[in-house]
């Protein structure tokens, strides 16, 4: 080294005492400090003495411009006597102690690392070492290593790894000299390289000689060491070496002698310890078979359970909980395949396409248990696990994600079809040239109101029991239209009955050919037998009477819903009529469940001796209950709700077609939901409740004998997926019109494992549930574990509630949908995801959505749902519904723009204003209004879009002024269900052919993906013509933030994201398409401008709102997100968000598209500007926190109780869920750029 010069600092005297000193030892040569030693000695100690003693000492040689430093370590280094080397320790020991970040940096920038390995390796090579050398110098190291970045580098390279662990091996009984060494090692260990090198010094074996059973001595020793173990087995080399040294037992009873002592809880980072070693042995697939033959999971179960009342043990028993769910076997679903239960055959599959690909598996390999170490996901310390650290490692992935090809961020100039093959579609725009020189505006009115006088006239429901029913309670409907077959109880037929066909020829059920007897002193029955149970109805095809057409409408059991009672009924209770709102319904009332199409006798539900619990499964006497009654009047939704009609809805339901061919209707939808007038705030997550239920789920493998494990539901066995039992279990059922539940496992007395299916041609996306639940008992609690939803994080964790739908409250005048669940969490459970279905990853999990809650009423029906259910039935039943109330100045169009693979139609709406008159300014101005297209419901689960084009629909439809002037001011396109064949069927993100439609924009095939291929044409053929919409808007639900936002397309704020190089010319671009959703963000309550984005992502570029943007030219295209959970800003900050809100927001959106308007047509370009501010507002904030607006950290606080659901960062996420917009709200520099009644919506 060269020597150094002594430099003083300004300020400092140059008298100082310890500077002279200094500058006295610097100009001892080396070989000057070799013959001199005594003046060395002397020198080192008064300079040692001074910096003990005097504070300000210290600081003249650490201070800025002093080489006191240097001439220290040169000093060290040239030294060669243990005395003036023991002295420079202890001078550097003394700095280093205080003022340690800054001063560490300054001795390792100086090259001090270096100098203490040599020193090291120098002072090994004497026998004996000297002990106070070693022990000051490891002493020192300890301090130095965890600084220095490259610590493990130069200890390996300069050989002191081997000094270290000699010097171990020799003082194994030196505590004081040990303690240092293990705390050197415990920095050594950090490198995996050497840590795999210290493995084969044999480190391993030494360290578990060191560690021992309780005692009241040496706790820092054994703290230090167990540290040093931990870091050494996160290698996989050395985690077998532990196992193959039968380790695991030994660690196994260390942690439970130190549990058993440690009473006062003195020494929990010791027992951490223990635990931390064991959870990096059973990394490894031997380590996991090592603690399972080790009785290790009782041991930690046990352990556990006892930590649980001490709050400061928590770390304890979440590493305790980490290790226990790594080692759980990881187990198989119990299906017998992971693809849908239901078939259904495509016209062709493409070869390259998941379909292809799901089957052309070998029958068996479809759900494979992937157990491979190099696969297992590492699980952070659930203390100090969080959603956040998913987004840290996905923030360089979300900018790679970012379009950087500036010819893709352009619209492109040329159209890609010809006009002669888009001419066809002329006939979807009639009112681009309607002449209306025949139509009388006059007389229209009359023609109006007479279209819609065949509205539901005012009248209760009269529900029926078995007490006999006059004429007058038969409701009236016309049935007509396509059945469905069906499964109903095996009656026997009356004498005017023929011998039924066999069931394989008979034809599909017709609803309005269904005969009935009526007997005063007896239930209704319907008389369709067939020898397996099945309904048919192909021996009766004789036009009904009149009396037998009332009989069928008094058996129709969607009006007549059938309340029986095992015994017979006080008559004085039997003409109370409806129950008054607030008192529950008679608990011995029977509801009957499901509602069946054409009045097929209905499977009884309910508790009591001798009723028929369950089944319908060709089961016999049914016919032999009877008994008196009572008639009960359920109130008619239909004066509730504007546009719901339960009679209007059965009729649409039998023109559905499903791929199960569904014959049931679930009671809500049938009795509609009127939204509750009262506030559903998020709920508040209790503490420790995903640990407790994780624990029940550990049980299950400790306590087997105690699991019950019965199949109560099962889709897979087509011909009775109820299974009959003695009473003691709930009944469930899905085989309704979008419901979703394949299978139900009671595990316990009270708590069900459900399995959702899986969308038709697919074997995932399992996320969407509606199923019906009856024969429950008041007053218990009930856990559900909806066991194999696949999402890595969910709004369940953060205040969301599943949806409840009781029968009994519909009855009582309080038909909807509320918020219930308590107990609510989402986490990683141990059934494993088979590598097919997860894109190729293995060793990915399941996650377990779990819930209780308690029924109010006996033999209630109730429904459970991830979100409010619309289905397409309702769909047509609102658009009829829309019809009656269209007037003479509305001009309202709906064709079929195409049919569906499943043969249900697709409808286009056409919403404007009627000209004034047929002059040619009128019918001018008529013709060239701007035309909005607007699209819901592409993803099936995401039913909170359809509410939301609910409200849409009916603002537009609406009689007030702003309705009105947004007709004469837009014409607006309106496809309101994209995928109607996934909603009908249950799917949660695709249609029949088994892909995400939302991912076929680009090239959609005209077989497989027809409503995408002939929405693009629509929009094609208005490119062609020069008529682009001004706005596109595809409607969305967002199952993991909160809020309604929106994505739209941006060239600039795409390309400041990507960093990419850009000339001015390639930035230009209109501003307004971010007017919009300013303006919702001052107008709409629920709408949170900062968490939208406006980046273009290469994973999203074949979805509707991209692809509309580049291909189309629309430069206001967007992706419209509605939260599936609540919100935290605005007006709704703290609640759930309901139906209300969610129908605001579609009305909401079209008076921003009125506001809009007047923006556009003022001429007045200032809001550009502002809108510009905006941008580079935002931007300049945004980057600087976070490297993109389209991925941020979720927009969740932390809680008490850290969640450890193990998020996944290469879980493949929709465009709903994965485009994670910039969420900035938490910042409130964010928050400049807003208006003030946008600020007023935040508070």
């Amino acid at each position: 080294m060269n020597k150094p010069k002594m430099a003083t600092e300004k300020g400092v005297p140059s008298n100082s005492r310890v500077l002279m000193l200094l500058g006295q030892l610097e100009r001892m040569s080396g070989e000057a400090m070799l013959k001199d030693v005594e003046t060395a000695r002397q020198v080192t100690s008064k300079i040692l003495h001074l910096i003990q003693t005097q504070e300000k000492s210290g600081k003249e040689v650490m201070s800025k411009g002093s080489s006191g430093m240097e001439v220290i370590l040169s000093s060290l280094e040239n030294s060669r006597d243990v005395q003036t080397t023991l002295n420079i320790l202890y001078i550097l020991s003394e700095l280093l102690t205080v003022g340690r970040a800054r001063r560490v940096a300054v001795f390792v920038s100086k090259g001090g690392t270096g100098i203490l390995f040599q020193i090291l390796n120098t002072a090994s090579k004497e026998l004996p070492p000297s002990e106070e050398l070693m022990l000051q110098l490891h002493s020192l190291l300890a301090k130095v290593g965890p600084k220095d970045r490259k610590f493990g580098v130069k200890a390996r390279l300069s050989g002191a790894l081997n000094a270290t662990v000699d010097l171990m091996k020799q003082n194994l009984q030196n505590t004081k000299l040990l303690l240092p060494c293990l705390q050197v090692l415990r920095v050594y260990s950090t490198n995996s390289v050497n840590a795999i090198s210290l493995g084969k010094n044999g480190v391993v074996e030494l360290m578990f000689k060191i560690i021992a059973p309780y005692s009241k001595k040496n706790t820092s020793l054994l703290k230090v060491a167990l540290d040093a173990l931990g870091a050494l087995l996160k290698s996989k080399t050395n985690a077998r070496r532990a196992v193959d040294g039968r380790h695991v037992p030994a660690l196994l009873t260390l942690y439970l002698d130190w549990h058993r002592n440690d009473t006062r809880h003195r020494h929990m980072l010791i027992r951490k310890g223990f635990l931390v070693c064991i959870r990096n042995i059973i990394n490894i697939k031997l380590g996991r078979k090592a603690f399972i033959e080790a009785d290790g999971m009782r041991i930690l179960y046990n352990s556990s359970t006892e930590c649980l009342p001490v709050r400061t043990l928590d770390p304890l028993v979440n590493t305790s909980s980490i290790i226990m769910r790594k080692c759980f076997p990881k187990n198989r679903l119990p299906l017998p395949t992971i693809k849908s239960a239901f078939n259904y055959q495509l016209p062709h599959i493409p070869a390259a396409g998941p379909v292809a690909q799901l089957y052309s598996q070998p029958a068996g390999v479809d759900d494979v248990v992937d157990e491979s170490d190099d696969n297992d996901e590492t699980e952070a310390d659930t203390e100090n696990d969080s959603e956040n650290e998913e987004d840290e490692k996905n923030h360089s992935s979300a900018n790679d994600d970012i379009e950087t090809d500036l010819n893709k961020l352009h619209p492109k100039k040329s159209q890609s079809r010809p006009l002669e093959e888009l001419r066809v579609y002329e006939r979807f725009f009639l009112e681009l040239s309607e002449d209306f020189q025949g139509y009388n505006f006059e007389s229209s009115k009359s023609a109006s109101s007479s279209s819609s006088s065949s509205s539901r006239s005012p009248r209760p429901i009269i529900v029926p029991t078995a007490q006999s029913l006059s004429p007058k309670h038969v409701p009236k409907l016309s049935s007509q239209g396509d059945g469905s077959s069906t499964k109903g109880q095996h009656t026997q037929p009356p004498p005017s009955a023929s011998t039924p066909s066999p069931p394989a020829s008979q034809p599909p059920l017709e609803l309005n050919t269904v005969h009935l007897i009526k007997d005063q002193d007896k239930k209704e029955e319907a008389h369709i037998p067939s020898p397996d149970g099945h309904a048919t109805l192909s021996s009766l095809t004789s036009p009904p009477s009149q009396g037998q057409r009332i009989e069928q409408e008094l058996a129709h059991v969607l009006e007549c819903v059938s309340l029986e009672e095992e015994g017979a009924l006080n008559e004085e209770e039997g003409i109370k009529g409806v129950k008054q709102a607030g008192s529950p319904v008679n608990a011995t009332r029977l509801i009957q469940s499901p509602l069946l199409l054409g009045g097929i006798v209905t499977r009884r539900v309910g508790g009591g001796s001798g009723s028929n619990l369950g089944s319908d499964c060709g089961s016999e006497g049914a016919d032999d209950e009877g008994g008196e009654g009572a008639v009960l009047e359920v109130p008619d939704t239909a004066l509730l709700l504007s546009l719901h009609d339960p009679d209007l809805y059965v009729e649409m339901v039998k023109g559905t077609h499903s791929v199960p061919q569904y014959a049931e209707v679930a009671y809500p939808d049938y009795f509609g939901h009127v939204a509750p007038t009262f506030r559903e705030p998020l709920m508040e997550r209790v503490y420790g409740v995903q640990r407790s239920k994780i624990f029940q789920d550990i049980e299950r493998m400790i306590h087997p004998n105690d699991i019950l494990d019965k199949v109560v539901y099962d889709l897979d066995i087509l011909s009775c997926p109820v299974i009959e039992d003695d009473g003691e279990s709930l009944k469930f059922n899905s085989q309704f019109e979008s419901g979703n539940l394949r299978k139900a496992l009671q595990v316990r007395k009270y708590e069900y494992d459900l399995v959702l299916n899986s969308d038709i041609n697919s074997n995932h996306y399992h996320q969407w549930f509606y199923f019906e639940v009856s024969g429950m008992r008041v007053g218990t609690t009930y856990r559900f574990n909806i066991i194999n939803s696949e999402k890595s994080n969910s709004q369940f964790n953060y205040g969301m509630q599943v949806l409840m739908y009781s029968v009994q409250e519909a009855i009582s005048g309080r038909p909807r949908w509320v918020r219930t669940g308590s107990d609510i969490c989402y986490y990683k459970n141990h059934f494993a995801r088979s590598s097919i279905a997860a894109g190729g990853q293995k060793g990915k999990s399941y996650y377990t959505l779990t819930f209780s809650t308690n029924f109010s009423h006996k033999d209630d029906v109730c429904y459970f749902a991830y979100h409010y259910p619309y289905t397409y039935s309702t769909l047509k039943m609102h658009l009829s519904k829309l019809e009656a109330l269209r007037t003479t100045k509305i001009y309202l169009r709906q064709d079929v723009l195409c049919e569906t693979l499943g043969g249900n139609r697709c409808p286009l709406l056409t919403i404007t204003a009627m000209p004034e008159s047929n002059s040619n300014d009128h019918i001018c101005q008529f013709r060239n209004r701007p035309l909005i297209f607007l699209s819901a419901r592409v993803h099936p689960g995401e039913t909170n879009a359809s509410w939301v084009m609910k409200g849409t629909l009916e603002f537009l439809m609406g009689t007030s002024s702003q309705a009105a002037s947004l007709r004469e001011a837009y014409i607006f396109k309106i496809v309101p269900m994209l995928n109607p064949d996934g909603v009908v069927n249950g799917n949660h993100r695709c249609s029949l052919s088994g892909e995400d439609l939302n991912r076929q924009w680009q090239s959609p095939n005209l077989e497989l993906h027809p409503t995408i291929f002939h929405t693009k044409s629509l929009l094609q053929y208005l490119a062609h013509i020069q008529r682009a919409p001004l706005v596109f808007c595809d409607y969305h639900g967002h199952s993991r933030k909160k809020n309604v936002f929106m994505y739209g397309c941006s060239v600039k704020e795409t390309v400041w994201q990507s960093n990419i190089s850009a000339s001015s010319s390639d930035l230009q671009e209109d501003l307004g398409y971010r007017a919009l959703p300013k303006i919702l963000s001052q107008i709409a309550p629920a709408f949170s401008m900062g968490s939208c984005s406006f980046v273009v992502e290469r994973s999203k570029e074949s979805t509707a709102r991209v692809v509309v943007w580049r291909e189309i030219g629309v430069q206001r295209s967007y992706t419209m997100e509605s939260t599936l959970c609540g919100c935290d800003q605005g007006k709704y900050k703290g609640l759930q968000i309901g139906t209300r809100e969610l129908e605001e927001m579609g009305a909401q959106f079209c008076v921003a598209l009125l506001r809009l308007k007047r923006l556009t047509s003022i001429r007045n370009h200032q809001h550009l500007l502002d809108l510009e501010g905006d941008i580079i507002g935002t931007q300049t904030k945004v980057v600087s926190s976070c490297p993109s607006t389209y991925v941020m950290e979720e927009d969740e606080p932390s809680f008490l109780e850290a969640i450890d659901y193990s998020a996944e960062s290469n879980d493949e996420d929709p465009e709903a869920e994965n485009e994670l917009g910039s969420e900035v709200l938490k910042n409130p520099e964010h928050l400049d750029h807003l208006s003030d009644s946008e600020m007023n919506h935040r508070d």
